[in-house]
Protein backbone atom coordinates (compact mmCIF):
# COMPACT_ATOMS: atom_id res chain seq x y z
CA UNK A 1 0.00 0.00 0.00
CA UNK A 2 1.40 3.36 -1.07
CA UNK A 3 -1.56 5.54 -2.04
CA UNK A 4 -4.80 4.55 -0.33
CA UNK A 5 -8.41 5.54 -0.99
CA UNK A 6 -10.89 4.92 1.86
CA UNK A 7 -14.66 5.04 1.32
CA UNK A 8 -16.97 5.49 4.31
CA UNK A 9 -14.09 7.14 6.13
CA UNK A 10 -16.29 8.89 8.69
CA UNK A 11 -17.78 5.59 9.91
CA UNK A 12 -16.81 3.49 12.92
CA UNK A 13 -13.88 1.73 11.27
CA UNK A 14 -12.90 4.41 8.79
CA UNK A 15 -12.54 7.26 11.26
CA UNK A 16 -9.86 5.37 13.18
CA UNK A 17 -8.28 3.49 10.28
CA UNK A 18 -7.74 6.67 8.27
CA UNK A 19 -5.68 8.28 11.01
CA UNK A 20 -3.74 5.09 11.68
CA UNK A 21 -2.84 4.70 8.01
CA UNK A 22 -1.87 8.37 7.72
CA UNK A 23 0.51 7.92 10.63
CA UNK A 24 2.14 4.96 8.87
CA UNK A 25 2.01 5.82 5.15
CA UNK A 26 1.97 9.61 5.30
CA UNK A 27 -0.79 12.20 5.53
CA UNK A 28 -1.03 12.89 1.81
CA UNK A 29 -1.04 9.20 0.86
CA UNK A 30 -4.40 8.38 2.46
CA UNK A 31 -7.43 9.92 0.77
CA UNK A 32 -10.54 9.87 2.95
CA UNK A 33 -13.98 9.95 1.31
CA UNK A 34 -17.51 9.90 2.67
CA UNK A 35 -20.97 10.94 1.55
CA UNK A 36 -20.97 13.62 4.25
CA UNK A 37 -19.63 17.05 3.28
CA UNK A 38 -17.91 17.25 6.65
CA UNK A 39 -14.99 19.48 5.71
CA UNK A 40 -14.68 20.82 9.25
CA UNK A 41 -14.09 17.41 10.86
CA UNK A 42 -10.65 16.57 12.23
CA UNK A 43 -10.40 13.79 9.65
CA UNK A 44 -11.03 16.13 6.73
CA UNK A 45 -8.63 18.71 8.10
CA UNK A 46 -5.83 16.22 8.82
CA UNK A 47 -5.33 15.17 5.18
CA UNK A 48 -6.96 14.80 1.75
CA UNK A 49 -10.75 14.52 1.93
CA UNK A 50 -13.35 14.23 -0.84
CA UNK A 51 -17.14 14.05 -0.62
CA UNK A 52 -18.25 10.86 -2.40
CA UNK A 53 -21.46 8.93 -2.87
CA UNK A 54 -20.18 5.43 -3.66
CA UNK A 55 -23.22 4.86 -5.88
CA UNK A 56 -21.64 7.38 -8.27
CA UNK A 57 -19.16 5.18 -10.16
CA UNK A 58 -17.67 7.97 -12.28
CA UNK A 59 -17.00 10.19 -9.27
CA UNK A 60 -15.23 7.34 -7.48
CA UNK A 61 -13.11 6.59 -10.54
CA UNK A 62 -12.19 10.26 -10.98
CA UNK A 63 -11.05 10.62 -7.36
CA UNK A 64 -9.01 7.42 -7.49
CA UNK A 65 -7.36 8.41 -10.76
CA UNK A 66 -6.67 11.99 -9.68
CA UNK A 67 -4.83 10.83 -6.57
CA UNK A 68 -3.09 7.91 -8.36
CA UNK A 69 -4.28 5.40 -5.75
CA UNK A 70 -2.99 1.83 -5.73
CA UNK A 71 -5.16 0.58 -2.86
CA UNK A 72 -8.90 0.87 -2.16
CA UNK A 73 -10.34 0.16 1.28
CA UNK A 74 -14.09 0.08 0.75
CA UNK A 75 -15.98 0.59 4.02
CA UNK A 76 -19.11 2.50 2.94
CA UNK A 77 -22.20 0.46 3.89
CA UNK A 78 -25.40 0.35 5.90
CA UNK A 79 -25.04 -1.88 8.97
CA UNK A 80 -27.28 -4.73 10.08
CA UNK A 81 -30.13 -3.11 12.02
CA UNK A 82 -30.30 -0.09 9.71
CA UNK A 83 -30.26 -2.37 6.66
CA UNK A 84 -33.27 -4.29 8.00
CA UNK A 85 -35.19 -1.05 8.40
CA UNK A 86 -34.23 0.09 4.87
CA UNK A 87 -33.58 -3.10 2.86
CA UNK A 88 -33.83 -1.62 -0.64
CA UNK A 89 -31.48 1.22 0.25
CA UNK A 90 -29.13 -1.32 1.80
CA UNK A 91 -29.04 -3.40 -1.37
CA UNK A 92 -28.49 -0.39 -3.62
CA UNK A 93 -25.81 1.14 -1.40
CA UNK A 94 -24.03 -1.96 -0.16
CA UNK A 95 -23.97 -3.88 -3.43
CA UNK A 96 -23.97 -0.98 -5.89
CA UNK A 97 -21.16 0.74 -4.02
CA UNK A 98 -19.16 -2.49 -3.86
CA UNK A 99 -19.47 -3.16 -7.60
CA UNK A 100 -18.38 0.40 -8.35
CA UNK A 101 -15.36 0.12 -6.05
CA UNK A 102 -14.36 -3.23 -7.56
CA UNK A 103 -14.64 -1.80 -11.05
CA UNK A 104 -12.36 1.08 -10.12
CA UNK A 105 -9.90 -1.41 -8.63
CA UNK A 106 -10.04 -3.46 -11.84
CA UNK A 107 -9.55 -0.48 -14.17
CA UNK A 108 -6.73 1.07 -12.13
CA UNK A 109 -5.19 -2.24 -10.98
CA UNK A 110 -5.60 -1.46 -7.29
CA UNK A 111 -5.28 -3.75 -4.32
CA UNK A 112 -8.70 -4.03 -2.67
CA UNK A 113 -10.13 -4.62 0.82
CA UNK A 114 -13.74 -4.71 1.97
CA UNK A 115 -15.02 -6.17 5.25
CA UNK A 116 -17.44 -9.03 5.56
CA UNK A 117 -19.15 -9.90 8.84
CA UNK A 118 -20.53 -12.56 11.13
CA UNK A 119 -23.79 -11.41 9.54
CA UNK A 120 -22.84 -13.52 6.51
CA UNK A 121 -23.93 -16.57 8.51
CA UNK A 122 -27.48 -17.69 9.27
CA UNK A 123 -29.49 -19.89 11.64
CA UNK A 124 -28.49 -23.10 9.83
CA UNK A 125 -24.78 -22.34 10.24
CA UNK A 126 -23.02 -24.29 13.02
CA UNK A 127 -23.30 -22.02 16.08
CA UNK A 128 -20.12 -22.88 17.99
CA UNK A 129 -16.60 -22.60 16.61
CA UNK A 130 -18.13 -21.82 13.22
CA UNK A 131 -15.83 -23.19 10.50
CA UNK A 132 -14.10 -21.03 7.90
CA UNK A 133 -16.03 -22.81 5.17
CA UNK A 134 -19.60 -23.73 6.10
CA UNK A 135 -23.22 -23.19 5.10
CA UNK A 136 -24.16 -19.51 4.74
CA UNK A 137 -27.87 -18.80 4.51
CA UNK A 138 -28.38 -15.43 6.25
CA UNK A 139 -31.91 -14.18 6.90
CA UNK A 140 -31.14 -10.43 6.85
CA UNK A 141 -30.54 -8.05 3.95
CA UNK A 142 -27.20 -7.13 5.53
CA UNK A 143 -26.17 -10.78 5.64
CA UNK A 144 -27.27 -11.33 2.05
CA UNK A 145 -25.17 -8.32 1.05
CA UNK A 146 -22.14 -9.74 2.84
CA UNK A 147 -22.37 -13.22 1.30
CA UNK A 148 -22.90 -11.64 -2.12
CA UNK A 149 -19.92 -9.38 -1.48
CA UNK A 150 -17.66 -12.29 -0.55
CA UNK A 151 -18.60 -14.08 -3.77
CA UNK A 152 -18.26 -10.94 -5.86
CA UNK A 153 -14.76 -10.25 -4.54
CA UNK A 154 -13.81 -13.86 -5.27
CA UNK A 155 -15.15 -13.36 -8.80
CA UNK A 156 -13.08 -10.23 -9.40
CA UNK A 157 -9.97 -12.03 -8.16
CA UNK A 158 -10.53 -15.15 -10.27
CA UNK A 159 -11.90 -13.40 -13.37
CA UNK A 160 -9.87 -10.20 -13.51
CA UNK A 161 -6.93 -10.79 -11.18
CA UNK A 162 -7.89 -8.00 -8.76
CA UNK A 163 -5.99 -8.51 -5.48
CA UNK A 164 -9.11 -8.62 -3.31
CA UNK A 165 -8.91 -9.31 0.42
CA UNK A 166 -11.41 -9.31 3.29
CA UNK A 167 -12.27 -10.51 6.77
CA UNK A 168 -15.50 -11.46 8.52
CA UNK A 169 -15.52 -9.01 11.39
CA UNK A 170 -17.32 -9.74 14.63
CA UNK A 171 -18.99 -6.94 16.59
CA UNK A 172 -16.49 -4.07 16.88
CA UNK A 173 -16.09 -2.07 20.07
CA UNK A 174 -14.57 1.40 20.10
CA UNK A 175 -14.43 4.50 22.30
CA UNK A 176 -13.73 6.87 19.39
CA UNK A 177 -16.80 6.76 17.13
CA UNK A 178 -20.40 6.23 18.32
CA UNK A 179 -22.24 3.10 17.09
CA UNK A 180 -23.73 3.24 13.62
CA UNK A 181 -26.73 0.92 13.54
CA UNK A 182 -25.31 -2.55 14.15
CA UNK A 183 -26.81 -5.40 16.14
CA UNK A 184 -23.75 -5.60 18.39
CA UNK A 185 -23.84 -1.88 19.23
CA UNK A 186 -24.99 -2.70 22.77
CA UNK A 187 -21.41 -3.73 23.49
CA UNK A 188 -20.35 -0.12 22.89
CA UNK A 189 -23.38 1.57 24.49
CA UNK A 190 -22.93 -0.33 27.72
CA UNK A 191 -19.58 1.33 28.45
CA UNK A 192 -20.94 4.82 27.77
CA UNK A 193 -23.90 4.27 30.08
CA UNK A 194 -21.79 2.61 32.75
CA UNK A 195 -19.81 5.84 33.06
CA UNK A 196 -22.71 8.22 32.61
CA UNK A 197 -25.23 6.66 34.99
CA UNK A 198 -23.92 3.29 36.23
CA UNK A 199 -26.89 1.61 34.55
CA UNK A 200 -27.64 0.02 31.21
CA UNK A 201 -30.73 -1.55 29.66
CA UNK A 202 -29.69 -4.18 27.13
CA UNK A 203 -31.76 -4.75 23.99
CA UNK A 204 -30.00 -8.12 23.55
CA UNK A 205 -31.17 -10.93 25.83
CA UNK A 206 -29.06 -12.47 28.55
CA UNK A 207 -27.25 -15.58 27.38
CA UNK A 208 -26.93 -14.40 23.77
CA UNK A 209 -23.32 -15.04 22.80
CA UNK A 210 -21.71 -13.23 19.88
CA UNK A 211 -18.14 -12.69 18.75
CA UNK A 212 -16.62 -9.31 19.57
CA UNK A 213 -13.35 -7.50 18.91
CA UNK A 214 -11.74 -4.33 20.22
CA UNK A 215 -11.08 -1.79 17.47
CA UNK A 216 -7.26 -1.74 17.80
CA UNK A 217 -7.23 -5.45 16.91
CA UNK A 218 -9.54 -4.85 13.94
CA UNK A 219 -7.38 -2.04 12.55
CA UNK A 220 -4.25 -4.12 12.93
CA UNK A 221 -5.97 -7.06 11.23
CA UNK A 222 -6.79 -4.94 8.16
CA UNK A 223 -3.24 -3.68 7.84
CA UNK A 224 -1.67 -7.09 8.40
CA UNK A 225 -3.97 -8.75 5.87
CA UNK A 226 -3.25 -6.09 3.26
CA UNK A 227 0.49 -6.50 3.75
CA UNK A 228 0.36 -10.31 3.78
CA UNK A 229 2.06 -12.43 1.12
CA UNK A 230 -0.68 -13.03 -1.50
CA UNK A 231 0.71 -16.47 -2.34
CA UNK A 232 -0.25 -17.66 1.15
CA UNK A 233 -3.85 -16.43 1.03
CA UNK A 234 -6.33 -19.20 0.33
CA UNK A 235 -9.52 -17.73 1.84
CA UNK A 236 -8.64 -14.24 0.75
CA UNK A 237 -12.08 -12.57 0.91
CA UNK A 238 -13.73 -14.09 3.93
CA UNK A 239 -11.37 -14.81 6.81
CA UNK A 240 -13.07 -15.55 10.13
CA UNK A 241 -11.46 -13.36 12.79
CA UNK A 242 -12.47 -12.91 16.41
CA UNK A 243 -11.13 -12.00 19.83
CA UNK A 244 -13.83 -13.04 22.32
CA UNK A 245 -17.24 -14.69 22.48
CA UNK A 246 -19.38 -12.85 25.03
CA UNK A 247 -22.95 -12.31 26.22
CA UNK A 248 -24.35 -9.14 27.86
CA UNK A 249 -23.89 -10.56 31.37
CA UNK A 250 -20.15 -10.94 30.76
CA UNK A 251 -19.85 -7.20 30.19
CA UNK A 252 -21.80 -6.49 33.38
CA UNK A 253 -19.52 -8.68 35.46
CA UNK A 254 -16.37 -7.14 34.02
CA UNK A 255 -17.58 -3.54 34.32
CA UNK A 256 -18.53 -4.07 37.97
CA UNK A 257 -14.86 -4.77 38.74
CA UNK A 258 -14.30 -1.09 37.92
CA UNK A 259 -17.73 0.39 38.77
CA UNK A 260 -19.12 -1.71 41.66
CA UNK A 261 -22.54 -0.04 41.65
CA UNK A 262 -23.13 -0.68 37.94
CA UNK A 263 -26.50 -2.30 37.23
CA UNK A 264 -27.96 -3.80 34.09
CA UNK A 265 -31.46 -4.90 33.09
CA UNK A 266 -33.09 -6.01 29.86
CA UNK A 267 -35.66 -4.72 27.39
CA UNK A 268 -35.17 -6.99 24.41
CA UNK A 269 -35.61 -5.57 20.92
CA UNK A 270 -37.21 -8.41 18.92
CA UNK A 271 -35.71 -7.25 15.59
CA UNK A 272 -32.12 -7.07 16.76
CA UNK A 273 -32.55 -10.16 18.93
CA UNK A 274 -33.72 -12.15 15.91
CA UNK A 275 -30.65 -11.00 14.01
CA UNK A 276 -28.37 -11.95 16.91
CA UNK A 277 -30.01 -15.37 17.21
CA UNK A 278 -29.18 -16.10 13.57
CA UNK A 279 -25.47 -15.44 14.07
CA UNK A 280 -22.78 -17.75 15.48
CA UNK A 281 -21.89 -17.92 19.15
CA UNK A 282 -18.21 -18.16 18.22
CA UNK A 283 -16.06 -18.42 15.08
CA UNK A 284 -12.98 -20.48 14.28
CA UNK A 285 -10.23 -18.10 13.12
CA UNK A 286 -7.60 -20.78 12.46
CA UNK A 287 -7.34 -19.97 8.73
CA UNK A 288 -6.49 -16.33 9.42
CA UNK A 289 -3.83 -17.38 11.93
CA UNK A 290 -2.26 -19.91 9.60
CA UNK A 291 -2.39 -17.86 6.39
CA UNK A 292 -1.35 -14.39 7.63
CA UNK A 293 -0.57 -14.67 11.32
CA UNK A 294 -3.70 -13.13 12.82
CA UNK A 295 -3.83 -13.00 16.62
CA UNK A 296 -5.99 -10.76 18.82
CA UNK A 297 -4.26 -8.86 21.64
CA UNK A 298 -7.32 -7.75 23.62
CA UNK A 299 -9.57 -10.00 25.67
CA UNK A 300 -12.63 -8.81 27.62
CA UNK A 301 -10.59 -7.90 30.71
CA UNK A 302 -7.98 -5.86 28.87
CA UNK A 303 -10.54 -4.21 26.60
CA UNK A 304 -12.84 -3.19 29.46
CA UNK A 305 -10.02 -1.55 31.37
CA UNK A 306 -8.97 0.44 28.33
CA UNK A 307 -12.52 1.35 27.26
CA UNK A 308 -13.46 2.71 30.67
CA UNK A 309 -10.22 4.66 30.99
CA UNK A 310 -10.47 6.22 27.51
CA UNK A 311 -14.20 6.92 27.72
CA UNK A 312 -13.84 8.48 31.16
CA UNK A 313 -11.38 10.94 29.68
CA UNK A 314 -13.60 11.52 26.67
CA UNK A 315 -16.76 12.07 28.70
CA UNK A 316 -14.94 14.04 31.42
CA UNK A 317 -16.12 11.66 34.12
CA UNK A 318 -14.15 9.74 36.70
CA UNK A 319 -14.69 6.02 37.10
CA UNK A 320 -15.36 5.28 40.77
Amino acid sequence: MKKILITGALGQIGSELTQRLRNIYGINNVIATDIKSDTHSWLAQSGPYETLDVQNAQAMFDIAKTYHVDTIIHLAALLSATAEAKPLLAWNLNMGGLVNALEVARELQCQFFTPSSIGAFGPTTPKDNTPQITIQRPITMYGINKVSGELLCDYYFNKFGVDTRGARFPGLISYVTPPGGGTTDYAVDIYYEAIRQAHYTSYIAQGTYMDMMYMPDALRAIMELMEADPSKLIHRNAFNITAMSVQPEDFRVEIRKHIPNFKMDYNVDPVRQAIANSWPNSMDSTAATEEWGFSAEYDLFKMTSDMLEKLSEKLSHKVS
